[in-house]
């Protein structure tokens, strides 16, 4: 629901913060004063054109914030993404600047003007008649099943398009396709086998330093013809202790050391002979290595990151052209399946059309009450029914074209409902379908304006009602004259005009009781407001109440 509304120099209201509730909001005020122009704020707010002429005198831009609170998870959030704060708030904002330019943005972040107006968009919209009807019928579970069998038809057509070329294409596309799986296979390309060949290249640009390290350390273990080396240096020691080993203990364990320390300079010493030994370079690898990691690297440019990748796409290659080659036997196999699909689609479309059709006969009838209960007893209301444009006639919402016509006087043929209504009958229009739609669609906030157009006595009585009736289950905002309306909101906002400083202001007022009756007296009377209006305007406050009370018990 709309909970908070901000409006910033917007014609003659300087800056206002109205805080609405759930249930019925009314807002009255003489003629003039500035009821239209909260109006004009929560349209713009919802994505209708504006005109920089709303931009108060003097100021440099106009700004209306709303902030929107328990919103349902609306399809449009996950087109566009955003939606509701941790909180549950969303927050939309909307500047219009003096060259005509809007800035909007939703939670802080920058949206188009049409994004916003998907997001705000009305009942009236003729897309979303289908999306009504099926709420009211209570459709669901036949959509899902409808849709389930519709992706599946979906899924098979774009494979067998996938698989459809012309002769001409078909053949450029298999040379193509040859002659890139011949060059991959040509190469012989083997996982892992590019990090082996950097590792034995860089040891090979090496090996000049790493023979010469290994020699150094072999000639100082094991000496040559002109020294000794450390190890026999060692074992001389050893050999010079081993005799006075038995004088003296001391001695002993010195020559166990040497001993110890003797084996383990052997060992090294056989180990760095053997890593000697075994260099193994033969001339002209390094090139070989170079040659090999530069032919990877130039397929690497053509076909993959890394062997592996090319790898998966010679696999790809090879299973694309089997399918073309063979394209003739799957498409006519995929055909037969799609054959059978179109025909599960047709079923289950079929039966959902026959539930809308059901459902737009029984909402036809309640339409046509709730507008004799309007005052409205004249106006016919119709649901029509067209089949779904293009090659196969349907797509993921069914089989069927939805949109709800009117007739407002007698002899006048049926036309939609945008194009024939006037404003108030279109207020009325909409507030019949809403109070019979109420209970099943996803709309969290209804605005109300001209509803009481040319509706005076009980015919003013009875919409009253029906907008508490709407109430119980929607947040209405209602711009309205008559006190009737003014009464049964369960918040009443007053919008009056003054001046100061020479400048006209519009001021938004929360009415506690007391100031509601004098309003209501203000609707009944004008500005001669006595005793007797204000005991009137009480009772039909109390009255109000009783309705409210008892719809309540009802619900």
């Amino acid at each position: 629901m709309l909970s908070l509304l901000h409006i910033e120099n917007i014609a003659v209201i300087e800056s206002a913060d109205i805080q609405f509730d759930k249930g019925f909001n009314a807002l009255t005020g003489e003629t003039g004063a500035g009821k239209s122009i909260v109006g004009d704020a929560i349209g713009a707010i919802i994505g209708e054109r504006t005109s920089r002429d709303l931009i108060r005198t003097g100021a440099r831009s106009a700004l209306v914030n709303a902030v929107f609170t328990g919103l349902p998870p609306l399809a449009w959030f996950q087109e566009n993404g955003g939606g509701p704060d941790e909180d549950g708030n969303l927050l939309i904002q909307r500047e219009i600047q003096p060259d005509g330019k809007n800035v909007c943005r939703l939670n802080g972040r920058l949206i188009t003007v049409a994004q916003l107006r998907q997001l705000g968009r009305q009942l009236l919209d003729e897309r979303c008649h289908l999306e009504y009807l099926d709420g009211f019928g209570e459709t669901g579970s036949l959509q899902e099943e409808y849709r389930a069998a519709f992706g599946r038809f979906a899924v098979l057509r774009r494979e067998i398009a996938a698989l459809q070329m012309d002769e001409a294409e078909k053949a450029r596309r298999i040379d193509s396709l040859e002659f890139q799986i011949a060059e991959l296979e040509r190469a012989g390309l083997k996982a892992g086998e590019e990090e082996a060949l950097t590792e034995r290249r860089n040891l090979l640009r090496n090996a000049g330093k790493l023979i010469e390290a290994v020699e150094g350390a072999h000639l100082a273990l094991s000496g040559d013809e002109e020294r000794e080396g450390a190890a026999g240096l060692i074992g001389a020691a050893e050999s010079s202790l081993h005799a006075a080993a038995r004088l003296s203990g001391q001695v002993a364990e010195l020559v166990d050391r040497l001993t110890e320390l003797r084996c383990s300079a052997d060992d090294l010493a056989e180990q760095v002979r053997d890593l000697r030994d075994g260099f193994d370079f033969e001339p002209g690898e390094l090139d070989e290595l170079e040659s090999r990691l530069d032919v990877i690297y130039r397929l690497k440019k053509k076909y993959g990151d890394s062997v592996e990748d090319m790898l998966d796409y010679l696999e790809r290659c090879r299973k694309e052209l089997d399918e073309i080659q063979f394209s003739s036997d799957t498409i006519a196999r995929l055909e037969r399946d799609l054959s059978k699909a179109m025909e599960e689609v047709r079923r289950r479309g079929e039966a959902l059309s026959q539930a809308r059709r059901e459902a737009a006969k029984a909402l036809e009838e309640r339409i046509q009450t709730e507008l004799a209960q309007l005052d409205m007893p004249k106006v016919r209301f119709q649901v029509e029914f067209r089949p779904k444009a293009g090659e196969y006639a349907m797509d993921e919402t069914g089989l069927d074209e939805v949109q709800f016509l009117m007739s407002a006087n007698v002899g006048e043929d049926l036309k939609p409902i945008q194009k024939i209504a006037s404003g108030g009958e279109l207020a009325r229009i909409m507030l019949a379908l809403k109070n019979v739609l109420a209970e099943n669609d996803h709309v969290g906030s209804l605005i109300f304006d001209e509803v009481d157009t040319g509706v005076s006595g009980r015919a003013a009585q009875k919409v009253a009602e029906k907008l508490a009736g709407v109430a119980r289950t929607k947040q209405v905002l209602c711009v309205t004259h008559l006190p009737q309306l003014a009464a049964m909101a369960d918040v009443h906002f007053s919008v009056e005009k003054g001046e100061r400083k020479g400048r006209t202001f519009t001021e938004v007022e929360r009415l506690s009781r007391e100031r509601r009756m004098e309003e209501l007296a203000r609707l009944t009377s004008g500005e001669r407001i006595t005793g007797a209006t204000l005991a009137a305007a009480g009772e039909l406050l109390d009255s109000a109440e009783r309705f409210k009370r008892a719809l309540t018990q009802q619900k």
